[in-house]
């Protein structure tokens, strides 16, 4: 299955959060898309939540099915919480890291930066949106990418860094200091659905 690349507003709404994060898409029209307006949302059966929360996470972080299945299989072969370890291993993927540094506006905008080669692990060249990002290792730009008009605009304008990460403004060099905690993440995402819905 292809990743999705139609109207993102449009999808947004109809899954009930904001996949660009910034709360826009929900904000303006808090209902789902199409000609009876607020008046349409049904009453989801077991499975059409379960299905729901899937497309939600999968769609938040731009994965296509298998790349979603995949490191879902993945999380299933941690010690812990599956379901847990799953949200914790889609926070480490790079194009996601360089989202949550503040240097895209969205993680669709941080997937070109890298597939484009604009990113640098501990110094050197990585160009694979899905490489997996461990602890203790430095994000940055290439030096011709710093000046880049979209990535000082997302500067400017980013809110927060999350707590498991550290960023520098001056330099631009971002760490990923530890693998974040459950309740650091997405509390609009209720995990438990997407295992039940693998696990059927």
């Amino acid at each position: 299955m292809s990743r999705y690349t139609g109207p993102s507003w449009k999808l947004s709404r109809r899954l009930g959060i904001s996949l660009s994060g910034t709360g826009k898409e929900i904000e303006k029209r808090p209902y789902a898309p199409g000609q009876h307006g607020p008046t349409q949302r049904k009453k989801l059966s077991e499975y059409g939540l379960q299905l729901q929360e899937k497309q939600k996470l999968r769609h938040m972080y731009g994965m296509t099915e298998r790349q979603f299945h995949n490191v879902f299989l993945k999380a299933g072969k941690m010690q812990g919480v599956h379901g847990e370890n799953f949200m914790i291993l889609l926070e480490t993927r790079l194009d996601n890291v360089v989202y949550r540094l503040g240097l895209a506006r969205t993680r669709r905008g941080a997937r070109q930066l890298v597939n484009h080669g604009h990113v640098l692990v501990d110094g050197k060249r990585v160009d694979i949106p899905s490489y997996s990002v461990k602890a203790g290792q430095t994000i940055t730009l290439r030096e011709k990418s710093i000046n880049n008009a979209s990535v000082v605009e997302a500067i400017e304008v980013s809110a927060f860094v999350p707590e498991h990460l550290t960023f520098d403004a001056d330099t631009k060099v971002g760490t990923f200091t530890r693998l974040p905690e459950r309740s650091e993440l997405s509390s609009e995402i209720n995990e438990a659905y997407i295992v039940e819905f693998y696990s059927r």
